[in-house]
């Protein structure tokens, strides 16, 4: 486990390549995992501090190819930005329920800014949630990037 500003998080890594970022761990956050490696806890450290700091982490990731697109298209876009799903869409020649649902399977957020996505009249979910505890963190990771939340 990992204490970040929002609650602890789990991460999962193989050799030397971040594979699983947790949000919402289901273990102890009094149990934290010690051995996370500095590669990776210094780079999460480092966004925490200054929410314009883009985490650059190895990352293995197991996916259908278009979800590695939308993976690889979230990358893009800028901390202190949003897109709406629909742009998204237009770019990946899909919809933005296929985009959405690429969010939602993406492994490591945090690293892949799936939260930096929002619907077109309003903030849209996070990793599934529509109002939970996950949107929290969204609403909390945007602001930390310096987006302006009405």
């Amino acid at each position: 486990m990992i204490s970040t500003p929002f609650g602890a998080i789990a991460v999962s890594w193989t050799d030397g390549h971040l594979t699983r970022v947790d949000l919402s761990p289901t273990s102890d956050p009094v149990e934290r995992d010690e051995r996370a490696p500095a590669w990776l806890t210094d780079e999460l450290a480092a966004y925490f501090a200054d929410g314009g700091h883009r985490p650059r982490v190895p990352v293995c990731l197991k996916g259908t190819p278009f979800q590695h697109r939308a993976w690889d298209l979230l990358m893009t876009i800028p901390a202190g930005r949003t897109v709406t799903y629909g742009t998204l869409a237009v770019e990946l020649g899909s919809s933005a329920r296929a985009v959405g649902a690429a969010c939602r399977a993406n492994p490591c957020p945090l690293v892949i800014p799936c939260h930096r996505v929002v619907g077109a009249r309003g903030l849209g979910g996070f990793a599934g949630d529509r109002g939970g505890r996950l949107l929290g963190i969204k609403r909390w990771l945007l602001r930390h990037e310096g987006v302006a939340l009405t």
